[in-house]
Parts: C-alpha cells; sequence; structure tokens
C-alpha cells in the first residue's frame, strides 16, 4: 500500500507544461555542479524570431517583471509551486501579481528565449517538463464534407513517462 501511494503521490507531483513558444531549442539545460556553483546552464533557450509571443507554460502569478544585468526577465510562480522564468525579452506583456493562463501571451521574445523552471532552490530541466502534443487520428468522411475537428489530447511529458 506504501509503494502505491509513494507513486501516486510522484505522479501527482510531474506536472506537464505547454512549450512556451514553438521553435527548436537551441541551448540544453546543463546542471550546475553544485546549487550555489557557477556554470552550468540553468534552463534552456529557443532561437526564435525577434517580437515572437511568448505564452505562459502554466498558470500563475506574475512574481518579478524586470531588467537584471541588462536582461528582462519574467517570473510566473505556477499553481503547482514551480516558477518558471521567461528570460532574453524584448517586453513583457503581464504585470506583477497578475494571474495568468496557460497559453496566454505574456511577453515577446528577443532574437533567443531562455526559459528556466525551479522549485523552491532546485533548478530543474524544462525538457523533462514540458509536453509533447499528440493529435488523434481521425478518419475522413468519405462524403466530401467536413469532418468534425478531434478533441485534443493532453500533452505527454518525459517526466512524466519516467515517473510510471
Amino acid at each position: 500500500m506504501d509503494v502505491v501511494l509513494a507513486v501516486l503521490v510522484t505522479l501527482a507531483r510531474v506536472t506537464c507544461y505547454a512549450p512556451p513558444v514553438d521553435a527548436p531549442i537551441v541551448e540544453p539545460f546543463v546542471a550546475a555542479p553544485c546549487p550555489y556553483c557557477a556554470g552550468g546552464h540553468r534552463g534552456v533557450e529557443y532561437d526564435v524570431a525577434p517580437g515572437t509571443a511568448v505564452r505562459a507554460a502554466a498558470a500563475g502569478v506574475v512574481t518579478f517583471d524586470g531588467v537584471v544585468a541588462g536582461t528582462r526577465y519574467l517570473v510566473v510562480h505556477g499553481d503547482d509551486g514551480i516558477a518558471a522564468t521567461y528570460g532574453m525579452l524584448s517586453a513583457s506583456l503581464a504585470d506583477v501579481d497578475e494571474h495568468v493562463r496557460v497559453g496566454e501571451v505574456i511577453a515577446r521574445a528577443g532574437p533567443r528565449l531562455y526559459f528556466g523552471l525551479r522549485r523552491d532552490d532546485t533548478y530543474l530541466d524544462p525538457q523533462d517538463y514540458l509536453g509533447v502534443v499528440r493529435h488523434r487520428p481521425r478518419l475522413v468522411p468519405s462524403s466530401g464534407l467536413p469532418g468534425r475537428p478531434s478533441r485534443p489530447m493532453p500533452p505527454t511529458c518525459p517526466a512524466a513517462a519516467s515517473a510510471r
């Protein structure tokens, strides 16, 4: 019984996010040697066109919007307890203390977009939490009439698959 409960708790903690942009990741996550050490890359970077709409990967409250060392950042503390950091922004469209919804446009990207996740003081590899959208196969009517649209499937995440 304890094992089943532990698995259920682990599954409940695995979050699957919608990617903030539709673009390739060009700089992967690299864990630092220790929580306070220099080095590593504590998020991922996307190659985007300047001005690309950046969407909230998860619902939450904006806790920071500002410039650090010449780079604009926006931080959303998720309803699930994970903080998402969006960086290298040309503009932010959400205000501090504003609640944002999944998929809502919250910023505009610069020439790249940084996206990082953190639970408390632990940086997480975003690729483990970014969902892959799958589409349901649909039969096309032979009558030539348009078919009905398929229902969206929930995204699947590597972290969710490995937790099972």
